[in-house]
């Protein structure tokens, strides 16, 4: 498989090593492609800058920093402190009985989700959160715009008991904006409004090992890694949500629409037949909060919402002191506004006062120089009388 790296990441390596900034690197990729004439990707025009500046996009093998792990990378090797660790799931489709179970960890570069299949399974069970963990032949792939690394039979994977403690990992914090102050290609936003419109669900069938798309043939299901498989179904809904400055379109993947349905994947699968109608109806007009990503679909050419976490009862209490924190926010800044106001009004006035006092200075020695010729006339005629006996001539 070809790495393939977000224009996203290449910005950043650039920044991190060059030290241009945002405005600069969009400038120079942008003169790369006119250059040269539309026939270069945006990804490609910043390798091609990369190259130039000699920035190194991929890293060597080695330990790799968390944020630097990328999708298509086969033997991974990183460390970080167990930050959370999920239930472990069970399942029983076409004769073919496995179990998954993830785990979340973080260095001081970001988190990363780790999946385990099958017999891998078995070691979150001696696995505490803020364990410190090695992984090794790991295998990284990219699911729903998220990068994971997944436990094959060759990975190994190395726990100290307790250890993550001192492991600094970066804090991920998040940030409410309203739906109108939503832009592409941002992380760990929240935002909190109400359903207008839910969609009916839509099925599709994965491989049951990777948990990728299969394609169906005549011979069966395929699967680019596992050939022919008896496929497990997967889903995805949208919705529509507002929140009083505008609205958008929230994409939510399997386990979001099980916590947003409050169903198991089970009792979803069942719902197939039967429809979910009666769900849809009990969710309009519910506010909700999603805390999750933005990317723009580039058919509708639309911002689009995708959640990682769903909290379909939002703790009115935080809300209240959120917008009570708000509201003394905007009533601060109102003061200031109005108090600066007040003093460019004030300002203006005692400029007002001197310029009118400098116009009656100006007028007063208008009107006393009008009086100056006549004198001046006297003063040059005695300077002009060199003795008194030209005043005989006079």
């Amino acid at each position: 498989m070809i790495l393939r790296i977000p224009k996203e990441k290449i910005i950043e390596k650039i920044k991190e090593k060059t030290g241009l900034s945002d405005k600069e690197i969009s400038k120079r990729i942008k003169d790369k492609m006119d250059l040269l004439s539309g026939l270069i990707s945006e990804e490609g025009a910043a390798h091609i800058l990369a190259n130039e500046l000699g920035v190194k996009i991929f890293e060597d093998a080695g330990k790799l920093q968390i944020k630097n792990v990328l999708p298509g990378m086969k033997t991974v090797e990183i460390a970080g402190k167990v930050i959370k660790i999920y239930e472990t799931r069970t399942f029983d489709k076409n004769n073919r009985k496995g179990k998954v179970a993830s785990f979340l960890i973080g260095d001081e570069t970001g988190l990363i989700r780790i999946v385990a299949w099958n017999d891998k399974v078995d070691i979150l069970s001696n696995m505490k959160e803020t364990d410190a963990i090695k992984i090794e032949n790991g295998y990284a792939k990219e699911n729903n715009g998220r990068i994971e690394v997944h436990l094959g039979d060759k990975s190994k994977t190395t726990i100290t008991p307790g250890d993550g403690s001192s492991i600094k990992v970066k804090e991920s914090t998040k940030e409410r904006k309203k739906i109108k102050d939503l832009n592409e290609n941002e992380e760990n936003v929240e935002i909190l409004g109400t359903i207008l419109q839910v969609f009916d669900p839509k099925f599709f069938e994965v491989c049951p090992e990777c948990n990728k798309r299969v394609k169906q043939r005549e011979d069966g299901f395929f699967c680019e890694q596992h050939n022919i498989v008896n496929p497990l179904y997967s889903y995805v809904l949208n919705l529509l949500l507002d929140d009083g400055s505008d609205n958008v379109r929230i994409v939510l993947w399997r386990n979001q629409v099980q916590k947003l349905f409050n169903m198991n994947d089970q009792e979803i699968l069942e719902k197939k037949t039967t429809g979910f109608e009666d769900m849809k109806n009990e969710l309009l007009g519910k506010i909700v909060k999603f805390v999750g990503r933005t990317n723009k679909n580039q058919m509708f050419e639309r911002i689009e919402f995708t959640p990682q976490l769903v909290f379909t009862n939002p703790n009115p209490e935080e809300e209240i002191e959120r917008l009570n924190k708000e509201i003394a926010g905007a009533k601060e800044e109102s003061d200031e506004q109005t108090e600066l106001k007040s003093e460019v009004i004030e300002s203006s006035e005692e400029e007002y006062v001197d310029d009118v006092e400098e116009d009656v200075e100006v007028e007063k020695v208008d009107i006393v120089k009008k009086d100056i010729p006549e004198k001046k006339k006297d003063t040059d005629l005695l300077e002009e009388i060199d003795d008194l006996s030209d005043l005989d001539n006079l």
